[in-house]
């Protein structure tokens, strides 16, 4: 049986970006959680660390569809570098700002501009979309690519926290700093896969955002249901660990449901299946809310790494069938600012998901905040109902 993923790499130049894209991505999980470490530890405050740490994700969220359309019309070998300056910039400034314990107006500016950091993930699939448009190993290369994310999130804040804790303070935020700068260098200079730039008379009208498109704005709110579930399984996972005496298991809860989204992510790229991408759209999101449901029965950690492991197997196979839409519903010259909007969405819903349940838990309890969870379940179900009938009533053919 054929390999689809190394089938992948056959094109020049397709494990280069691919690998850069890997290093540059890591930098987005090690920022935010490297912010809160190093203010908590150097200001003492969590409430501070983490309002700098929402201004960052806020920011990268409105900022990098921004930037992704600016890529669309310009390049990506004119857009990043600056991009990635301004972004590198607002890192160094929250750093300055703990060695010179400058005010906290200093903090939040420097966090705004972090936040101009390019959605990475969204330039590596734009380079797949370039090479494999139109054949079956554009599946395998977005189901690579999920995967890349979720070992970005695995791999990037154990790293950013044990730098701040065992070397400095301030060592997080700066190894982030330094991949996303070597990653994104590395990435620019490989120009024979960047996608090519329609002429602006070939590519029709640029001024309106794609986010004005409805059935991208549906997509972008089913990833911000699907980032909510993520949030509050990462909250209510380390809650529900420290109240049964056993903290460090949160890490192995985590990485069940990493492990979950992976394996099922491989899997599903794997396949070839003959199902509309509607349909798989709304069984994703059908299997996604019933798998919230478990979480509501846990009562060990055990039960805990099993419901999580279940709640992941399904959000890699829903991501990817969104990005497929978008790659098909938007046009060819605004596609990495398309894919950009649904992975903002998927930031903004972690951040939301992780600031609610934090609110429960403290009100109600660790199992309680998994009722967060539920009621994103329900959203991710409501939202690919509502995007079922949409995606089938654009396909279907219009009466004379």
């Amino acid at each position: 049986m054929a390999n689809p993923y190394r089938d992948l790499f056959a094109a020049p130049g397709a494990l280069g970006f691919a690998l850069a894209g890997l290093l540059a991505r890591t930098a987005l999980p090690m920022t935010g959680i490297g912010i809160i470490t190093l203010l908590s530890q150097l200001r003492g405050s969590y409430a501070l660390a983490g309002a700098v740490a929402a201004a960052f994700v806020l920011s990268y969220a409105l900022l990098s569809p921004q930037v992704s359309r600016l890529v669309d019309r310009l390049g990506q070998r004119r857009v990043l570098p600056a991009a990635t300056a301004i972004s590198l910039l607002g890192l160094l400034l929250v750093l300055a700002s703990t060695w010179q314990r400058a005010g906290d107006w200093a903090l939040f500016i420097g966090a705004v501009l972090a936040g101009c950091m390019p959605s990475v993930s969204a330039m590596v699939r734009a380079r797949w979309t370039a090479l494999y448009r139109g054949q079956p190993q554009l599946q395998a290369a977005y189901s690579l690519e999920t995967v890349f994310d979720e070992v970005s999130f695995i791999a990037g804040p154990p790293l950013s926290v044990g730098l701040a804790v065992v070397v400095l303070p301030q060592a997080g935020l700066l190894a982030a700093a330094l991949l996303l700068v070597l990653g994104v260098f590395a990435l620019v200079v490989q120009r024979s896969t960047e996608p090519p730039i329609q002429p602006r008379e070939a590519a029709g009208d640029r001024s309106g955002s794609v986010i004005r498109l409805a059935n991208v704005r549906l997509l972008t709110l089913l990833m911000v249901a699907m980032g909510m579930i993520v949030g509050t399984v990462d909250i209510v996972s380390v809650a529900f660990a420290e109240q049964r005496g056993q903290p460090a298991a949160a890490s192995l809860v985590l990485s069940a449901y990493a492990v979950g989204s992976c394996v099922a992510g491989l899997l599903f790229g794997a396949l070839k299946l003959q199902v509309p991408l509607p349909r798989l759209l709304l069984l994703g999101g059908l299997a996604t809310a019933a798998t919230t449901l478990p979480l509501l029965l846990v009562a060990s950690l055990p039960g805990l790494g099993v419901a999580v492991l279940v709640a992941g197997l399904f959000f890699a196979p829903t991501l990817i069938v969104a990005m497929t839409l978008v790659e098909r519903l938007v046009p060819e010259h605004r596609l990495t600012e398309g894919m950009t909007w649904l992975l903002a969405g998927l930031n903004i819903g972690v951040a939301v998901g992780a600031a609610v349940s934090g609110q429960v838990v403290d009100g109600s309890g660790a199992r309680a905040g998994f009722g967060v969870a539920l009621v994103a379940g329900a959203l991710v179900l409501l939202v690919a109902v509502w995007a079922h009938r949409r995606l089938v009533a654009r396909a279907a053919p219009q009466p004379a």
